[in-house]
């Protein structure tokens, strides 16, 4: 039976849809536990607001049916979300529609210019892609690891320490008149993931992000843990044993000083296994069967299973997912994060069961990005599902 959300009957109804659809108002009532009554007026609400839409029913030929027909009902097509994700190099911005599916997208580096600067490519990038089409667009999402503060829309500490304190939801409402929705990539991806992947994590799930920025973050019965100021899975400086990299808090030894993209990069180089210091180049060498490059990618991911180990004891999760994009691309990478994890867990379960990769290969960054308004629609669709473009575009 679908657990009723906290935006009541309409969320409970869109999410079934969502899960098991088209449905038949009559089946939504059956699988949800709502009455009839109940479920036809959520419905109805739901239509009228563009969220949900009736398909046509087939009747075959020759049929005696009498009575009305069992019109299904689906998620609508029109609908959309924009989502702007920010990198250490660069802005991506997509359109994502009510699936979770990416339809658009545009990537710009923007080479550590002030936020100001980042935040006008982003709004006149995103301007440019809404305008592209015809579809309504519900709101705006921005995505970013560090600390963020959701319910202030403010991004509070990040690695671009020019950013830091930064009004990121007034500043992009200001520039681009819709609603802006401020969010954790690790845990927009965690709301994906409850969403539109891995059904094991509506039970409970842990999720590693591993990238030039390193945090966490769990959720249990659906809903995600943010924690006073929205500063839970802060993980980024958990110490790691051996390491003796110097971090920017002033200690060493920290997870992300220690395995980040931005440090595994800097090692490529200097073994000379690539020529210039991006990531992407050292991903794509791995992937075209480069060996000094592929044995990097899966030592780290070793390394990153090892120090996970404890993350999986302490919340013992149905799902512990690992965000790593070597994991999606080179052979070996899972294997030696399970690996990592096993060795350092008290493994009450096996880690071929529970270790998984994203269910959003290739697609991480815009899924959270579009995911960080779409996680609200889905709690509390008729609230939230009520922006509109304004002249400010």
């Amino acid at each position: 039976m679908t657990t009723i959300r906290p935006g009541g009957s309409p969320a409970t109804v869109l999410r079934a849809v969502l899960d098991h659809g088209p449905l038949a108002r009559s089946t939504v009532a059956r699988l949800t536990g709502l009455s009839p009554a109940t479920v036809t007026t959520a419905t109805n609400r739901l239509i009228d607001k563009g969220l949900l839409r009736e398909r046509p029913t087939v009747v075959s030929v020759g049929s005696r049916r009498m009575g009305r027909p069992h019109v299904p009902v689906d998620i609508a097509d029109d609908p959309i979300v924009c989502g702007i994700h920010l990198s250490l190099t660069h802005i991506l911005v997509a359109l994502v529609d009510l699936r979770g599916r990416v339809i658009a997208r545009e990537r710009t580096p923007h080479r550590g210019s002030p936020p100001d600067e980042v935040l006008d490519i982003a709004a006149s990038t995103a301007a440019t892609l809404i305008a592209s089409t015809d579809r309504e667009v519900l709101g705006v999402g921005f995505a970013v690891g560090g600390w963020v503060d959701s319910e202030r829309g403010v991004l509070v500490e990040h690695p671009l320490t020019c950013w830091n304190g930064t009004r990121v939801r007034d500043e992009l409402e200001q520039r681009l008149g819709l609603e802006v929705h401020v969010e954790s990539h690790v845990r927009a991806l965690v709301d994906a993931e409850v969403l539109f992947g891995e059904p094991r994590t509506r039970h409970s799930v842990v999720q590693l992000f591993v990238g030039n920025v390193i945090d966490a973050a769990f959720a249990t019965d659906g809903v995600v843990h943010a924690g006073p100021g929205s500063a839970a899975g802060a993980v980024a400086h958990m110490p790691i044993p051996g390491s003796t990299e110097q971090c920017t808090c002033g200690r060493t030894g920290c997870f992300q000083a220690t395995l980040s993209e931005r440090v595994l990069v800097r090692d490529a180089v200097r073994r000379k296994v690539i020529d210039v210091p991006d990531f992407e180049v050292l991903l794509t060498e791995a992937a075209s069967g480069n060996a000094a490059a592929t044995g990097l990618l899966v030592d780290r991911a070793y390394r990153v299973g090892l120090a996970s180990g404890s993350l999986l004891d302490l919340f013992n999760p149905e799902v512990f997912i690992v965000c790593d994009p070597g994991i999606n691309v080179v052979p070996g990478c899972l294997d030696a994060v399970r690996r990592g994890v096993s060795e350092s867990s008290l493994g009450r379960r096996p880690a071929s069961e529970t270790v998984l990769p994203s269910s959003f290969p290739g697609n991480l960054l815009p899924v959270a990005a579009g995911t960080a308004v779409l996680g609200n629609v889905y709690r509390d669709p008729l609230e939230q599902a009520v922006t509109r473009l304004t002249s400010a575009l």
